[in-house]
């Protein structure tokens, strides 16, 4: 076993962090997986097939923005969401590695 317990997250793992504790929710990881491959959708249509009210997932919504599990475009007054696959692979991929280098 390593001693360190307090060591810093290496640099490559603190966006880690953000992207599992984004997703460590139900609801985001419903939200995510109602995303068809490159497809962008708004607030109103997963509100639309979601259980949760409006403000609720835009606030689920603004998390998973800011963890850079989705990005997002202003196009007129609407807001479009779709899925950081690079950001996904990125973050998985570091997983793996580690396990793989370390296990």
């Amino acid at each position: 076993m390593k001693s360190d317990y307090t060591r810093a997250l290496p640099p490559e793992w603190q966006p880690m962090s953000r992207v599992f504790t984004a997703l460590g929710d139900e609801h985001r990881q419903r939200i995510l997986l109602l995303f068809e491959k490159g497809e962008r959708l708004n607030v109103g249509q997963i509100a639309e097939v979601s259980t949760l009210s409006r403000s609720t997932v835009s606030h689920h919504l603004k998390i998973l923005r800011e963890a850079e599990v989705l990005e997002s475009e202003k196009v007129g007054k609407e807001v479009w969401f779709w899925i950081n696959r690079a950001r996904l692979e990125q973050t998985l991929g570091n997983v793996l590695d580690y396990l793989r280098q370390h296990h």
